[in-house]
């Protein structure tokens, strides 16, 4: 384990010295440089901070929301950049990672730019608590307990960022800080921040899930209509990440579907077209094992049998984000051609000119809740079911076809 948390610390070094030669553009609209080369160069804006600090002077520095309350944590008048949040929670609900909404607006629009369970916005997914480290997105100690967020959130007019309490539990304390610049105009140049949660059960071919042609010849996926969706998006902006959260009821390999980005309205195949799940997200050959690099990553895999269980991917476009003029579909397939049932939540994140195409209401809490899991007891049964199909002989469990 130190062998392990030692290479994460490494690589997280080279990276910054890779990256200190690199010098922003944004220095010719007085924006800040994010690396160290950009450090003494003098800024012209305001630092200011809105946090949870106890405005009497005493120490009971937090918030309580309670259970089906909407809390506005930050409501910013004139043009300026949010540059960091942090937060922790402490309530009884386990599943308040789940069960609490966080959402952001941009100059005064009444669609949300970001709507997400808090949890899976920062980089936890299921409702737990792990620690995780990228870039952007980072999620530390003790234990997972706390949640920072680094995309720069730029606006003209005004900001304004909500939580809401589903859970039918109070929140006994929410700490946070919201960390921005206040700057005397905003360049049209910069886009604004938007992030959108998804999930779906997938369904899978009614020949079957027949993966790696276990069950015979696959077909081919040549339109990828039945992909599972990242985002959605109408507009002139670039996508810059993808948090996902995928539980897997089979000890299958889940990751030989495609990533296909469907950019101006392409046909299939779109001009970025991927090989394989783990291939987009930069790692090979079905790993099982913690990687995490600023960019791309697996903070948290299963320690099941084969494949079975939850895993959490994650890549971020920060070199070259995925541009698009009028619209972008973003997707991946649950296995070759569709052929998986999976249990997949992912958190997309991009930039675009307002105004944005409004997201679907979230689904009630009651359909964000985990699946259940599936243990020795549950496979088991499938291995009875299996006998029964196969005549009910004496079976080891590898026979294809039984000879009666």
């Amino acid at each position: 384990m130190e062998r392990a948390t030692k290479r994460i610390i490494s690589t997280q070094l080279i990276l910054v010295f890779l990256l200190i030669p690199m010098i922003s553009n944004a220095q010719k609209h007085d924006l800040p440089l994010s690396t160290l080369a950009g450090v003494a160069q003098l800024r012209e804006y305001t630092s200011y901070r809105i946090s949870s600090f106890d405005t009497t002077g005493k120490n009971a520095d937090r918030l309580v929301i309670k259970s089906g309350e909407t809390r506005v944590i930050a409501d910013i008048k004139g043009s300026g950049i949010i540059k960091h949040i942090w937060i922790t929670i402490s309530c009884k609900d386990r599943m308040i990672r789940r069960n609490a909404i966080i959402r952001m607006y941009w100059d005064g629009e009444t669609e949300p730019s970001v709507l997400s369970p808090i949890g899976d916005f920062f980089g936890n997914g299921w409702g737990e608590k792990y620690n995780f480290i990228s870039l952007p997105l980072a999620v530390a100690p003790k234990s997972g307990n706390a949640l920072n967020c680094y995309f720069p959130m730029p606006f003209s007019n005004s900001a304004k960022i909500t939580i809401e309490n589903q859970s039918d539990e109070d929140i006994d304390a929410f700490y946070y800080y919201i960390d921005y610049e206040k700057h005397k105009k905003i360049p049209k140049s910069l886009g604004r921040f938007h992030a959108w949660w998804n999930r779906q059960l997938t369904p899978p071919l009614p020949e079957g899930e027949n993966e790696w042609s276990v069950l015979g010849n696959q077909k081919p996926n040549t339109s990828g209509s039945r992909n599972y969706l990242f985002a959605d998006i109408v507009g002139r902006g670039h996508f810059v990440g993808v948090n996902y959260y995928v539980d897997s009821p089979s000890p299958m390999w889940y990751g030989e579907g495609d990533d296909m980005f469907f950019i101006d309205g392409q046909k299939w195949p779109p001009s970025l077209h991927g090989t394989g799940t783990e291939d987009f997200f930069n790692s090979s050959w079905c790993p099982k094992e913690i990687y995490m690099h600023p960019y791309f990553g697996y903070a948290r895999v299963n320690n099941n049998i084969g494949w079975l269980g939850r895993t959490h991917c994650y890549h971020f476009f920060i070199e070259s984000p995925i541009a698009f003029q009028d619209s972008l579909r973003a997707t991946i397939e649950h296995g070759h051609n569709n052929c998986l049932t999976l249990d997949i939540c992912t958190v997309a994140y991009w930039y675009q000119v307002e105004p944005h195409k409004p997201f679907p209401e979230i689904v009630p809490k009651e359909k964000r809740q985990n699946m259940p899991p599936i243990g020795v007891v549950e496979i088991h049964r499938w291995r009875d079911a299996w006998r029964k199909a196969m005549g009910d002989s004496l079976l080891w469990g590898n026979e294809k076809k039984v000879k009666f």
